[in-house]
């Protein structure tokens, strides 16, 4: 589902959000409402600001891709290197 320009802008002003923050959040998959919905109110202290959260989610996800690359890159030599392990 696209979303307008119009509610990516609303939800830009409402969470102080800068342009770049904006199109991290369209690479992230996420909706402008899901933005909004996110803004920590006075009684939840322990929620970060909107741009902490979409650099923590990013942060999160690089690191996971990371794992995923290490863990194929072992597979893979682990695959390539002939057993040398004979059996008398």
């Amino acid at each position: 589902m696209a979303y307008s320009e119009q509610m990516w802008q609303d939800a830009k002003k409402k969470c102080r959000l800068n342009n770049e923050d904006i199109a991290l959040a369209k690479r992230l998959g996420l909706n402008p409402r899901s933005l909004v919905k996110n803004i920590p109110s006075k009684s939840e202290p322990w929620k970060v600001p909107v741009s902490v959260w979409l650099h923590e989610i990013e942060a999160k996800r690089q690191k996971k891709a990371a794992q995923k690359q290490r863990r194929r890159a072992k597979t893979k030599q682990a695959e390539a290197a002939p057993d040398t392990k004979e059996t008398p």
